[in-house]
């Protein structure tokens, strides 16, 4: 059978992003044992930074799994993650009016919930998919140190993670749903990511952060529960099916 032209894009792009992921995950877990022999010195050199402290004092106390989670999720998913979440997102529908091809893709005969809920699908999987099988490596690399991590902690993080990326994704969308510039919807999206990064690095405002919601203390949190946090995933998966409505609505309510 053959691919589509969005399922092949989305197919290169989701391999692109499981190749530097795992390729991340392997260094990082690779340089853990001396990580570990020089946390001390580490944490005097981030002693002016709270958070990077806090951090780095967090690893200390729990061990490898904190690293993993830092280096993997907190490090590697929301940097690429992100990134590859707004990317895919920006061009989904904006990036047809940009070409002048709204017309000709809204033309074909298929509703535009399909249309749009294809697209949708089609870029989360990209996205989601490398996170979740990069995870389910782990395990075999930590052999490679001597150390151990049990497939359902890992699984639960990166579901929690996926609901992260997800609703960046979607709320992207729904703005690309609503414009007709993806270049300006992936500065703003991007932008706004920066912000909230320079926010959670801050002390007495990290708590604004949304990036407070998938750092290592919450990931610290699902290892030590064996659950998923119903607040803080039930808040995420709310805004992904809240923006995934308003993306459609304001497909079907556009005009080519």
């Amino acid at each position: 059978m053959r691919l589509s032209r969005d399922a092949r894009n989305y197919l290169l792009f989701g391999t692109m992003l499981f190749v530097v992921l795992e390729a991340l995950l392997a260094v990082a877990i690779i340089w853990w044992p001396s990580f570990a022999e020089n946390t001390g010195a580490l944490k005097r050199l981030a002693a002016p930074l709270p958070m990077l402290a806090e951090q780095l004092n967090l690893i200390d106390m729990i061990g490898v799994p904190a690293y993993v989670v830092a280096q993997h999720f907190f490090k590697g998913c929301n940097t690429l993650g992100a990134a590859a979440a707004v990317l895919l997102a920006m061009n989904a529908v904006a990036g047809e009016a940009q070409r002048g091809t709204m017309e000709l893709w809204l033309s074909r005969p298929v509703t535009r919930r399909r249309l749009f809920t294809e697209r949708y699908l089609g870029g989360l999987a990209a996205v989601c998919v490398p996170v979740l099988l990069t995870t389910l490596t782990i395990p075999a690399l930590l052999t490679l140190v001597d150390e151990t991590m049990g497939y359902g902690h890992l699984i639960l993080c990166a579901l929690h993670q996926c609901l992260f990326l997800g609703a960046l994704y979607s709320l992207t969308l729904w703005l690309s749903a609503l414009g007709s510039q993806p270049l300006k919807i992936g500065f703003v999206m991007m932008f706004a990511c920066i912000g909230e990064f320079a926010l959670y690095m801050v002390k007495t405002l990290t708590h604004y952060s949304v990036f407070r919601l998938v750092d290592i203390e919450a990931f610290a949190v699902i290892l030590s529960t064996s659950a998923l946090d119903p607040v803080r995933a039930g808040s995420l998966l709310a805004v992904n099916v809240v923006a995934y409505l308003g993306g459609l609505v304001a497909l079907e309510r556009r005009v080519p």
